[in-house]
């Protein structure tokens, strides 16, 4: 192996340690110190690849937030397909979404250019996705509701099979959106 390579491999291995980490404990509960003993090394190894410990919340952030681009800007031909889509996405990345919803907080009054800010314009996409247009009260309730189901039970069932979790609250998301769903 490269030193190249082994380089790669310790950064992957901190990364999987850090978000299986921050799933179980939370991000403010979990330091480098922990990480670095999941993963056999010593404090001041994983602080060479992630100082400070915020850029291990940005590369973990990451894939999540390309495919959530990719996701809003995706005609998937129907809004019961956009519901399948995004139960998908959060359970995929439940862990993530566990960082954002328990750790990353505050949204709603996120300064410009914080990822708060970036969580909150994410999450109203995704609300303008789930109401019809120019919602009546019980369709914006109903888009908020599925909305928040769907953030609070990735997060609260991060102990559980992924298929499972994803074939549940693909069952509960038809039902809370409505019939054309």
């Amino acid at each position: 192996m490269t030193t190249l390579e082994h380089g790669y491999d310790t950064r992957r291995r901190i990364l999987d340690a850090a978000r299986r980490l921050f799933a179980e404990r939370g991000y403010a509960a979990t330091s480098l110190a922990d990480i670095a003993s999941a993963v056999g090394l010593t404090k001041t190894a994983v602080a060479y690849h992630f100082h400070p410990k915020d850029r291990l919340a940005t590369e973990l952030l990451a894939p999540a937030a390309e495919d959530i681009v990719a996701l809003l800007e995706t005609d998937l031909g129907g809004e019961r397909q956009f519901v399948e889509a995004l139960v998908t996405f959060v359970v995929r990345h439940r862990a993530i979404i566990r960082l954002i919803m328990e750790d990353i907080s505050g949204a709603d009054d996120a300064p410009p250019g914080s990822p708060g800010e970036a969580i909150r314009a994410f999450r109203d996409a995704i609300y303008t996705r789930l109401a019809p247009a120019d919602p009546d009260p019980a369709g914006r309730v109903r888009a908020w509701a599925l909305l928040g189901a769907l953030q609070c039970v990735v997060v609260k069932t991060i102990d559980l099979p992924e298929e499972v979790v994803r074939e549940t609250l693909l069952d509960t998301a038809r039902a809370m959106h409505g019939p054309s769903a």
